[in-house]
């Protein structure tokens, strides 16, 4: 990995990210359906897989985040590259 790329990675990850609350709300949306990869999420807010469930984990109560993480756990479609089916767009904030 060059050293550009690591230091942008670097920044993203410590970079916590300031939403207004329909970019939340959209978020969680986002999260919450079970076609939505994390990768689709990644593209349009910029957040990892680990940073949206720590996103999620400060936006809902605990009772709700602990149920959206036994949904999500293990679900293969959350996951682009273990789904069968290749989603072709997504739904931006306009």
């Amino acid at each position: 990995m060059n050293y550009k790329k690591e230091v942008k990675l670097k920044a993203l990850k410590k970079r916590d990210l300031q939403f207004q609350e329909s970019d939340e709300n959209r978020l969680i949306e986002m999260a919450w359906q079970d076609r939505m990869p994390f990768e689709i999420i990644y593209l349009q807010y910029g957040l990892t897989e680990n940073q949206v469930k720590n996103k999620m984990r400060k936006l809902l109560s605990k009772k709700a985040y602990d149920r959206w993480r036994k949904r999500v756990h293990g679900r293969v479609t959350k996951h682009s590259k273990k789904c069968e089916h290749k989603p072709d767009r997504f739904q931006g904030p306009w």
